[in-house]
């Protein structure tokens, strides 16, 4: 049983009375009570600081980045029809809606913050990557291997269905594939890799 481990004990309650101390006494806390609550704890963890952050981070340039895709916010209400503002939409509508964005000050900047975060550095650590000889263990060291296996699967599955043309949402007119969870990446601003932990 998980619970007569002390160290994992006292991990767990530092984890929420200190490190989420707000949300210490909330019911949702799993109680860590046997193998099950720790490993569906992990595994949300690790989700979340891995994959989950990878796939709402590194597209965001390739899609942000051309500003008008996603403008951060509107600076005039939508006119109300029956007023020359509206006339004007109806005329238009590509004018009134630049005139609607945010500043070439305040674009610039969320451009530049969307580059850095979609930015893989040259050092990263991808998931499933160790330093060479991290263990001599034989058990972790072929569940690695299984795991490692199973992410260039993975791979395989998303080229497949990238190249799929009956998958419109996968490749559709513009030829954009979906690359946000390929386990691997490149150096700069590739929209692919997860890396093995966040961060920010």
């Amino acid at each position: 049983m998980v619970q007569r481990d002390p160290e994992l004990q006292a991990w767990w309650k530092e984890l929420r009375e200190v490190g989420h101390g707000d949300k210490k006494s909330d019911p949702w806390w799993p109680k860590m009570q046997n193998l099950e609550n720790l490993i569906q704890s992990c595994t949300i963890i690790i989700w979340i600081a891995s994959a989950l952050h990878a796939a709402v981070n590194y597209g965001q340039y390739a899609y942000g980045g051309y500003f008008p895709n996603r403008p951060t916010l509107s600076r005039r209400f939508m006119p109300e029809k029956g007023t020359p503002e509206y006339a004007e939409l109806e005329k238009n509508p590509e004018k009134v809606f630049f005139r609607t964005m945010s500043s070439q000050l305040q674009s610039l900047t969320v451009i530049t913050v969307l580059e850095t975060l979609s930015n893989h550095a040259s050092d990263e650590v991808y998931l499933g990557q160790r330093t060479p000889n991290w263990t001599t263990d034989a058990i972790p060291l072929a569940a690695s291997d299984a795991f490692n296996k199973r992410l260039a699967e993975i791979e395989g599955e998303i080229l497949e269905m990238n190249t799929d043309k009956t998958l419109k949402n996968r490749v559709g007119t513009v030829n954009v594939p979906y690359n946000l969870l390929y386990p691997t990446g490149d150096v700069g601003i590739s929209g692919k890799g997860i890396p093995n932990s966040i961060s920010i």
